[in-house]
């Protein structure tokens, strides 16, 4: 066991702010599409119960997106329909071949999910039985349970409580741990990278492999350099609420080495080169023709969108500012501490997530006033009754455990209007008044 040390290596950096798998999807019959969040939370502009119903501000209302690409996405869809090749469709390699120029990366398998994807990563790299992996106990449920699945053993270790992710000191602290350490699988928590440089120090003095938990982060980058090019191979999700999403669950690995590329492809197909002749136990994990194609209209898009992500990003920086609410923190006091950004860092907000006290209060505050708001994640990873079996009690990590009790993510998405961000600062200085 290695718990990580309070506090960690730390630069100070502007602003910033994980898996959504906890978010509600709900397809409201009778208004425009589908809303992500809290169960009363309607699009905005839906008709009120009452004039003087408060404004609704959802965490994410996909509607919007629809509205704008629409005719576009039903085009790609058609086309699927009509070549009626369902299954590895010519639009998989497409979407391959582009994400992975996008990326700045050689290679892009997709495949069905975010979660398929760590495990891809993972098994591609060699990953398996005696081997250990350290990680960030703040994370969501994927991140260790593909460690699990693979065979491997997570050894977690705490987090930076600027940026809330993985801290390099503590992860190095853990390297002599346990025997058989191979990999770091650092998780770019939010939208922002991990801080590259130090992980980078590790492999090379350490021998190991860097794993990236990209699932957050398409689009993000360090120094230039994008997600998904950094390490040994990288995850992504495509859920629905991710910044590049697919119209239900889909995922892709990157990876620089055509060794890792080739087994992934291999495992995602039954571990078949030939159809029905099987060279080793994989599974079934291919990319949908029809999530492809989606994924390749809104791959044109998503740069504007995170670009819209970080504008908005500065809305609220400089609303809270003008409110008197923002605190430097990394801890909250009787005010908000915003997100930080690293210098080196690009950060695409998946989620902008502040850190406030009595956090669950002022949530439920909140959804009172019709203003949606997600918290990620109210557990650490070693909190989660399914991970007790790691062996690490509360208040092994601390700063993860603080996290859980103080983090809050509030409504950002590219169609978000900046009337609605001060609708959401208002109602929380009302809350702290």
């Amino acid at each position: 066991m290695c718990p990580g040390r309070k506090g960690g290596w730390h630069e100070n950096g502007a602003t910033s702010p994980i898996d959504v798998c906890q978010f509600e999807l709900r397809c409201i019959s009778g208004v425009s599409g589908c809303v992500v969040g809290d169960a009363n939370i309607t699009n905005v502009g839906d008709s009120r119960e009452s004039p003087d119903a408060p404004p609704r501000v959802p965490s994410l209302d996909l509607s919007r997106e629809y509205r704008a690409i629409g005719p576009l996405l039903l085009k790609a869809v058609e086309g699927v329909f009509s070549a009626q090749n369902f299954v590895m469709g010519s639009q998989v390699a497409e979407f391959e071949h582009a994400a992975a120029e996008k990326c700045g990366v050689a290679y892009a398998i997709g495949c069905s999910s975010g979660t398929d994807a760590l495990w891809l990563a993972l098994e591609g790299a060699g990953i398996g039985p005696g081997d250990a992996v350290v990680t960030t106990a703040f994370s969501f449920f994927a991140t260790v349970s593909a460690i699990l699945r693979a065979g491997a053993q997570p050894l977690l270790a705490d987090i930076d409580p600027e940026t809330f992710n993985l801290d390099p000191a503590a992860a190095k602290a853990c390297l002599g741990a346990a025997p058989g350490v191979r990999a770091i699988l650092p998780v770019h928590l939010y939208g922002q990278i991990a801080d590259w440089d130090c992980f980078e120090l590790l492999k090379r003095d350490h021998n190991l492999l860097l794993i990236e938990d990209a699932a957050q982060a398409f689009g993000a980058s360090w120094d230039g350099r994008k997600a998904g090019a950094l390490g040994d191979a990288a995850a992504f999700s495509f859920y629905p609420t991710k910044n590049l999403s697919a119209a239900g669950e889909a995922g892709m690995v990157t990876t620089g080495a055509e060794t890792i590329a080739e087994r992934i492809r291999l495992l995602r197909v039954h571990g078949m080169r030939r159809r029905y002749y099987h060279d080793e136990v994989g599974w079934n994990s291919r990319l949908d023709t029809l999530q492809a194609a989606v994924l390749l209209v809104k791959l044109g898009f998503v740069d504007s969108w995170n670009a819209e992500r970080q504008r908005l990003a500065e809305n609220y920086r400089v609303l809270f500012t003008r409110a008197g609410l923002m605190e430097s923190g990394p801890y909250p006091q009787n005010g908000v501490v915003l997100p930080k950004t690293r210098s080196r860092a690009t950060h695409v907000f998946h989620q902008y997530v502040i850190r406030v006290r009595r956090r669950d209060e002022m949530k439920a505050f909140l959804r009172d006033q019709g203003v949606g708001s997600e918290i990620y994640y109210p557990l650490a990873l070693h909190q989660q009754p399914a991970l007790r079996s790691l062996g690490y009690a509360t208040g092994a990590f601390p700063e993860s455990e603080r996290a859980a009790a103080e983090v809050l993510a509030l409504p950002l998405f590219p169609q978000l209007t900046f009337e609605e961000q001060e609708i959401v600062v208002a109602a929380i200085a009302d809350f702290l008044s």
